[in-house]
């Protein structure tokens, strides 16, 4: 893969466009470049008259593995994290609130700011090989700004246990909790299914419904989304989100681990 070659590619067929994650090589990591080209290729969907569904795929074995902790790791911690946090939530925002339905289409791994991705999505179906996990806790952060996805999709009790545990779970614990919309052996074909029942609906019917849906996920973007990105930025650049980085990357545990 070359510097010019895209992160998320856009395609569309039957009124479906299609954004696959593209970056392999960082587990499709919410860097600088993937997230400019995810949210223009939203841009681009939410435009064309032609399309009527979108659908988020992925190549590799990760979905997504949350924000580049090599980008993370780069420049004032402060400023870099007020910023990434900035373009997390518009991310987030976008998804929530793009008139036409989105579906995530996973057979891999989700973690951290990917599982705020996926909340967002309004239709998510996950196959076998899909494990997910907020990992956030263990590296001295929390789920700040996807918090705004999450908690509305997920039990009180699985948000207690996962926010703090960190542990790994798989598709069926998922869309127990509701995270995952529907299990799958194959999760292509049952996207197409899912696109072909919203193809049914007409567009303002989708918009309005949509809108009707997460009319109170917005209503708490705009009351709390300034307030948990100033805490997630403050929280970069302590001593204890460093060491958690560095482990991280030095593919060691941090010292509080023992």
């Amino acid at each position: 893969m070359t510097e010019t070659d895209p992160f998320v590619r856009y395609a569309v067929a039957n009124g479906v466009a299609t954004l696959t994650l593209d970056s392999p090589h960082n587990r499709n990591a919410l860097s600088s470049k993937l997230v400019a080209e995810l949210l223009r290729g939203l841009d681009d969907a939410s435009g064309d008259d032609n399309v009527r569904a979108i659908v988020l795929a992925h190549t590799g074995s990760t979905f997504c593995a949350g924000a580049d902790l090599s980008e993370a790791s780069d420049g004032d911690p402060a400023v870099a994290a007020d910023e990434r946090t900035r373009v997390m939530i518009e991310v987030l925002r976008r998804l929530v609130e793009i008139p036409k339905p989105v579906i995530a289409q996973i057979d891999g791994n989700v973690r951290a700011g990917g599982m705020g991705i996926v909340a967002a999505c309004d239709l998510v179906v996950a196959g076998p090989d899909s494990s997910f996990a907020l990992t956030e806790v263990r590296i001295g952060l929390a789920p700040f700004m996807i918090s705004l996805t999450l908690l509305p999709r997920l039990s009180p009790r699985a948000a207690s246990r996962y926010y703090l545990t960190g542990e790994k779970f798989g598709a069926a614990v998922a869309a127990e909790i509701g995270l995952v919309t529907v299990t799958a052996d194959d999760p292509a074909a049952e996207v197409a299914r899912l696109c072909a029942e919203l193809r049914k609906g007409s567009p303002q019917g989708l918009a309005e419904s949509k809108r009707l849906v997460n009319a109170s996920i917005l209503a708490e973007f705009d009351a709390s989304a300034d307030e948990l990105a100033g805490r997630s930025a403050g929280f970069f650049g302590t001593a204890e989100v460093q060491e958690g980085m560095l482990a991280f990357l030095q593919r060691r545990p941090p010292v509080w681990a023992g």
